[in-house]
């Protein structure tokens, strides 16, 4: 059972997965006093391969088995859920070990990656030996989808509503993935933006939810990153609620993956493939 505090502001709320209580001092014009409030756990994620060591995520403990998942796949490390078996998700003082074996054919060409320095967020780059894998082309994604908009700010209002960690902590990113309709399906929350969406990435592929049939949402930049791991899980359609970056922006377009940002306040700006977004539905 989730834990009730009092917070900084004195209401009396429970702790949703991923938050953990701390003390404070709140000080203001009428003097301190001493205080709970609920912060966003963060803490080392290791995950390992077939024995061998690959990445440190900086993540929020919850979902894990999703986030090992969607990792897995939105960095090509395996093709489809049935090709990664996790073993093993273990805590300890310094964080938690998250163990996975692959397939010997993509271990093999896991290695021939490499890595050089631990990754300290969900990105799949840092630590990357060279410019040819961080620049990587994904799949062209071949869906027809087309939404309204609508649909869209449908979607990102629901989404508003499905973050209770950020409610409690103010201090998590989130995800969520919407039908044509702008129905939102899923939805999961991290420290790490990246580690968001791969969290949901990896739910999608556990219940069976075809990516090529609705789009994303996240409460984030679009970063090249995020736009990577959405070509690559064959979502068609991604729509932040800030800006996104030139390299997004080529990506997309490569990639035929429409690209939104500034998605808010029913309205959006479309950076690529604004075809797939239509004013009326």
């Amino acid at each position: 059972m989730n834990a009730r505090i009092r917070d900084a502001a004195g209401c009396d709320r429970a702790s949703p997965d991923g938050a953990v209580a701390r003390t404070l001092q709140r000080l203001s014009a009428d003097g301190a006093s001493i205080a709970q409030d609920l912060v966003a756990a963060e803490i080392p994620v290791a995950l390992h391969y077939n024995d061998e060591s690959f990445a440190v995520l900086i993540a929020t403990p919850c979902d894990l088995a999703d986030l090992a998942l969607g990792f897995s796949l939105s960095e090509a490390i395996v093709g489809d859920a049935g090709e990664l078996r996790i073993d093993g998700i273990a805590e300890s003082l310094e964080g938690i070990a998250i163990r996975m074996t692959i397939p010997d054919s993509r271990a093999d060409a896991l290695a021939r990656r490499g890595r050089n320095l631990p990754g300290y967020g969900g990105c799949g780059i840092c630590g990357s030996a060279d410019i040819e894998s961080t620049l990587r082309a994904p799949p062209r994604i071949e869906s027809p989808l087309r939404i309204g908009q609508a649909a869209l700010h449908r979607a990102l209002a629901a989404l508003h509503r499905r973050q209770p960690l950020n409610a409690a902590t103010g201090a998590t990113h989130a995800a969520g993935f919407a039908n044509a309709d702008g129905g939102l399906l899923l939805a999961r929350e991290d420290v790490g933006r990246h580690n968001a969406l791969d969290k949901l990435i990896g739910a999608m592929a556990m219940q069976g939810i075809d990516a090529g049939g609705g789009f994303a949402v996240v409460t984030s930049r679009a970063s090249y990153e995020l736009a990577m791991k959405a070509a690559q899980a064959g979502i068609p359609l991604l729509a932040a609620i800030s800006a996104p970056t030139s390299l997004a922006i080529a990506l997309a377009d490569s990639a035929n993956l429409c690209l939104a940002g500034f998605a808010r306040d029913r309205q959006c700006a479309v950076y690529a493939h604004p075809e797939r977004l239509e004013q009326q539905r």
